[in-house]
């Protein structure tokens, strides 16, 4: 067990509201009066979420970007959001910051509501929270309501952003498509909301194919199989797509597309591929190219 996996035990004893849904589900629901609210909230930390060279205004859009793809996992339609922003010394920079984190929050029609601003240490890793709410007009899918028989489907390719992290360590000046995946997501807000009231559970992919299908699998009460790892024409003119690059692609984080389960006799009512399929049991299983092939010690991206 992870040491976030371990700290989120903690924190189940103290979040007991029907509201935090055991804190198993990315966000919390909040029933007002007849209003269902969805509320999320991500850190990006310097050095651990984005790199230093990173341009500022892609940071404040991905800080959006986020936080949208956790709403749009369940049909949600942008609220407004609040900001906890760090001060990095450099007003230049902030005011930069600032730029892609509107240009973000315009274009998904998410009001800024207010938040918090603090001064950190010389030299600290500059860090950043944004708590979004939406609200849910129809379903609201669970990332444990797969069934048996289900076929799991992902909005888009994987690991696209895994190779632009890669491409941007070797050079802060690297530009093009995977670049552009890592420093600036599309969260599939338009897709979540067409999706919601057909799926049987839906979650974004985060973490890696592998490790957000094996949760969704466990919080089911199923098996699940990947049977497929879509890779994009970019990744594949770059790292070819061998058995190699499909598990590498499949473990890569920040790909922010959306992983939902359906009935197999059913066809999703957005563009998307399918992966993987659900039955009765429990555990990841992993089939390239016709045949299973063992895991990677590592399903993804794990805090600790």
């Amino acid at each position: 067990m992870s040491a976030e996996s371990r700290f989120l035990s903690l924190l189940r004893s103290i979040a007991t509201d029907p509201a935090a849904r055991g804190l198993a589900d990315d966000v919390a629901l909040l029933e007002i009066g007849g209003a269902r609210l969805i509320l999320t909230s991500d850190t990006m930390v310097e050095g651990v979420h984005y790199l230093p060279a990173d341009p500022p205004a892609d940071i404040g859009w991905k800080l959006a970007a986020v936080n949208l793809s956790d709403l749009a996992a369940k049909g949600a339609k942008p609220a407004g959001c609040l900001l906890s922003y760090a001060l990095s010394g450099d007003e230049s920079w902030d005011a930069t910051f600032l730029e892609g984190l509107k240009e973000a929050l315009n274009y998904y029609a998410m009001p800024l509501l207010g938040g918090d601003t603090v001064t950190m240490p010389p030299r600290a890793p500059r860090s950043y929270s944004l708590t979004a709410i939406g609200e849910a007009t129809g379903p609201i899918p669970a990332r444990s309501g797969a069934r048996a028989g289900d076929r799991l489907y992902v909005t888009g390719p994987v690991g696209d952003a895994g190779v632009g992290l890669e491409l941007a360590r070797l050079s802060s000046g690297a530009a093009g498509p995977l670049i552009e995946a890592f420093r600036r997501p599309r969260p599939r807000l338009a897709e979540g909301m067409l999706l919601a009231p057909h799926v049987h559970a839906m979650m974004d992919v985060s973490d890696g194919l592998l490790l957000d299908a094996s949760r969704m699998g466990a919080a089911s009460g199923l098996a699940v199989t990947i049977d497929h790892i879509p890779l994009s024409s970019a990744l594949e003119a770059v790292r070819g797509g061998s058995t190699a690059t499909q598990i590498a692609a499949a473990r890569a984080g920040d790909d922010y597309e959306l992983l939902f389960a359906l009935p197999a006799r059913m066809k999703p009512s957005v563009r998307a591929i399918p992966v993987g399929r659900f039955s009765a049991g429990a555990g990841l299983t992993l089939v390239i190219d016709g045949a299973a092939v063992p895991l990677p010690d590592s399903l993804g991206w794990e805090h600790g």
